[in-house]
């Protein structure tokens, strides 16, 4: 899953710097990633993965780094199974 968020990110976050160069726990907003970028990458990942993510993950914290967006991933698929 953390591979695919980073090609996502790669693709659509237009961080300046290459993704492979953040930490999984490294705050993206402070590499770069705009407010704009993160809705475009929270489109690429509800197509991704077939989701849709759910109005309390629509914050900042959500997207502030790949481990935050594997963990809001995760909650969303799970609550799908459920």
């Amino acid at each position: 899953m953390k591979q695919t968020i980073r090609t996502l990110l790669s693709k659509h976050g237009n961080l300046p710097v290459a993704i492979e160069n953040v930490a999984d726990g490294a705050d993206l907003y402070d590499a770069g990633l705009s407010s704009f970028a993160s809705v475009q990458v929270m489109l690429a990942l509800e197509e991704e993965f077939d989701v849709e993510f759910p109005e309390h993950l629509l914050n900042r914290k959500s997207f502030s780094s790949v481990e935050a967006i594997e963990a809001a991933l995760t909650e969303i698929v799970e609550d799908q199974a459920a």
